[in-house]
């Protein structure tokens, strides 16, 4: 199946990072048409109307998210989370840095649509080349009279700045980023006031993903009639997903949303290594429910991936052949997470500290069936009870492996059973832990 392209349309042309090669592409033309020709609650109205999800995780209508910013002359912010920390999606990374000018221009145009005239882009501090790259950007946008102050001789007014991150996968969530653009420790918000109200410095704030804003322009140039003949009627346009793990040609592919997820990873990815099958697949990150075998056939949707179980997430396809151990990816997957919590509440900070424990239990042979009992419920414990989706994140594909492959956890605690001799509860306690080898 062949890729889509309209992000990564001419994304590997020399020179594409530099603004005359950009406008040379027909850059900025959709700006000049925001500006010239429509109201900002047109710019809104085309975006709702196009269908456009963030693509960042949540999936929600950009368009819709924007009405929510009220009118008026207070001050009112954009900020575009670059913050890619998502295990397995590096999307991001590759679209700022082959094409900054593309995010600007959709920076831009979001922000004249809500009113805002000040915007932030807050990047991973690991992304220091993209920041360099971004930096040097914005500079041409400013001297070219396309940021700042009355834009192509417009009344429209937008400052945009490229602030760096510190590392902290918490930042990731729109409130904690919003309160380190403060200066203060990255700790998500409660919720409501909702950041479309109370946001950044408390104004009114739109916060969207790179990829959901690099998809304005092309909405705007050629309307969102066009766009939503891309993908299915619920999930419109394109998606870039990063696919890596036990494929043969890992890497960035853009995609029309609906096709089976089969054709992106043997039709694009190419599939496992010889030989081998694929076991285990996360459709959005670290952070989506797995999949098996059996769902490669799904259409690779928001919709389809929800009415599975899952997730469509950032887009991050993670795949396992048959030479992964379960129980030893959950627990990578829960040593993450708990590493990553901030500890602001107590089902995260609790939650994600014992299900480490309890998978380094399975993992080492120790465990009992019941432990799998007890890990499932803390799951479901954690799951909607968190101030952010951070525990959530964790407990929805831990939970999702031990549902699904509890047979082979079960396994593994058996053979330590037999290798014991006995119950564990009666092992000594040098008796060395059972490895637990390939599962094929």
């Amino acid at each position: 199946m062949p890729e889509r392209r309209l992000l990564f349309k001419n994304l590997d042309e020399p020179g594409l990072r530099t603004l005359d090669v950009y406008k040379r592409r027909g850059g900025y033309r959709a700006l000049e048409r925001a500006i010239r020709e429509l109201e900002p609650d047109q710019i809104i109205a085309e975006i709702e109307e196009s269908g456009l999800r963030g693509r960042g995780g949540a999936g929600f209508s950009m368009g819709k998210k924007g009405s929510f910013l009220p009118r008026g002359d207070m001050p009112k912010y954009l900020c575009c989370n670059a913050d890619e920390s998502e295990p397995g999606t590096f999307k991001d990374r590759e679209l700022m840095f082959k094409n900054p000018h593309g995010l600007i221009e959709g920076i831009v145009i979001a922000a004249i649509a809500v009113g805002a005239q000040h915007a932030f882009i807050f990047i991973r501090g690991e992304y220091w080349d993209v920041a360099d790259v971004l930096d040097a950007a914005v500079r041409e946008a400013y001297d070219a009279g396309l940021v700042g102050e009355r834009i192509l001789g417009s009344n429209h007014s937008v400052q945009l700045v490229v602030h760096r991150g510190a590392g902290a996968y918490i930042c990731g969530e729109e409130t904690a980023l919003l309160d380190s653009l403060e200066g203060k420790r990255g700790n998500p918000r409660l919720k409501p006031p909702f950041p479309a109200v109370q946001g950044l410095y408390g104004g009114p704030t739109l916060i969207n993903n790179v990829e959901t804003l690099m998809n304005v322009p092309h909405i705007i140039r050629h309307g969102a009639e066009w766009y939503k003949r891309l993908g299915t009627e619920q999930s419109t346009g394109t998606k870039v997903v990063s696919v890596s793990g036990h494929v043969q040609r890992p890497g960035n592919y853009e995609i029309e949303l609906g096709i089976p997820a089969r054709e992106i990873i043997f039709g694009l990815a190419g599939g496992p290594p010889p030989g081998r099958r694929v076991k285990v697949w996360f459709p959005g990150g670290s952070s989506a429910p797995v999949l098996t075998e059996e769902e490669l056939d799904l259409p690779y949707s928001f919709e389809s991936m929800a009415e599975a179980g899952s997730m469509l997430g950032s887009g991050a396809i993670i795949v396992g052949d048959d030479t992964v151990s379960v129980p030893e990816l959950a627990l990578r997957t829960a040593r993450f997470y708990h590493h990553e919590s901030c500890g602001k509440c107590s089902p995260c900070r609790e939650g994600t500290n014992w299900t480490v424990k309890m998978l380094e239990r399975v993992v080492r042979g120790e465990a009992t069936p019941m432990d799998l009992d007890i890990i499932a419920s803390v799951q479901e414990n954690i799951i909607g009870n968190c101030l952010c989706v951070l525990g959530d994140a964790m407990a929805m594909p831990v939970g999702s492996m031990v549902r699904k492959f509890r047979h082979e956890f079960e396994e593994v605690i058996e053979r330590a059973r037999a290798a014991h001799g006995g119950p564990l509860d009666a092992a000594p306690d040098d008796v060395p832990p059972v490895p637990l080898g390939v599962h094929a």
